[in-house]
């Protein structure tokens, strides 16, 4: 025994493995905030991938820009094309706001689900592993952004904002594997709406898996799906994507049905943060955010 102890290379080497299992560990471990010494370390990191992330974007967005202009005659004529269904569109959607307005002034309603302000934000960082489905982005808790907020594109959800430091953030893609990964949301059906939740994702179709639905849910291929908003986090009616395959789960108690995105999970340059208005659940009452009941 006095012959182990002297050996203090030995002594140091098993000491740091003990150190190292235990900070893997701490690491590991489900956390709603990060460390001060973590947060200080993403930002920093955070702050060097945006310097190099700036010019990288315009340079690809000058070649982008070139071929591009190859297309915008024909683009320039099919967009007159359609004006004139868009300008009547545009009267009938005038015509149905102001309606609305004065119904929610009649019944003195001054919140709604639909409701939400946006933050955009630049994404300067991808997690490498395909275990993980994170992006990163230069917006943080000096931007107003907080833990669960929807993440979107353009074209649709991509994800929530997973942790949060003082001035970078993580957001976790709908693709992400992580089993508290789930979005309440629904069938936007004609008659009736059908609710379920996005959790998990399929690889080999490249779909999202919307489960729970009732068994005797009425749901047809191309219906569209977006967030219903009960969750108590996400406004309602985020576009998600349409469906493309039901089936009954392996129980036959309820419905599956396989949701083709409508936003791209790849080449994510831009995103826009949402911060709900409406009321929300406090989400230290939640133990797996959006999606709950």
């Amino acid at each position: 025994m006095p012959q182990f102890f002297s050996n203090k290379r030995l002594i140091v080497l098993l000491v740091s493995i003990i150190l190292l299992v235990a900070l893997i560990g701490y690491s590991m471990s489900d956390r709603r905030s990060l460390t001060w010494p973590e947060q200080f370390m993403k930002d920093s990191v955070g702050w060097v991938q945006q310097v190099f992330k700036q010019p990288a974007l315009y340079v690809a967005g000058f070649f982008e820009t070139v071929n591009e202009m190859r297309n915008i005659y024909e683009e320039n004529r099919v967009l007159k094309a359609h004006l004139d269904q868009y300008a009547q569109i545009a009267v009938e959607v005038n015509v149905l706001r102001r309606q609305n307005e004065h119904l929610k002034d009649a019944l003195d309603i001054k919140e709604s689900l639909y409701n939400y302000n946006l933050t955009p934000a630049l994404v300067i960082h991808r997690s490498p592993d395909r275990w993980n489905e994170y992006i990163g982005i230069n917006k943080g808790e000096q931007d107003g952004i907080e833990r669960d907020m929807a993440v979107i594109t353009s074209k649709g959800l991509v994800g929530k904002v997973m942790h949060v430091s003082q001035f970078t953030s993580t957001v976790q893609l709908l693709r992400d594997h992580d089993r508290t990964n789930r979005i309440s949301a629904m069938v936007d059906a004609e008659d009736i709406e059908v609710f379920g939740f996005i959790e998990g994702f399929d690889e080999q179709s490249g779909a999202l898996m919307l489960r729970k639905v009732e068994a005797d849910a009425e749901i047809e291929v191309g219906q569209t799906v977006v967030t219903s908003g009960l969750g108590g986090i996400f406004p309602q009616g985020l576009l998600i994507g349409k469906v493309i395959r039901v089936e009954a789960d392996e129980y036959g108690l309820t419905k599956n049905a396989y949701v083709e995105p409508s936003a791209s999970f790849h080449n994510l340059d831009y995103v826009m943060i949402i911060r709900r208005t409406a009321a929300s659940i406090d989400v230290n009452t939640t133990q797996e955010g959006e999606g709950d009941y």
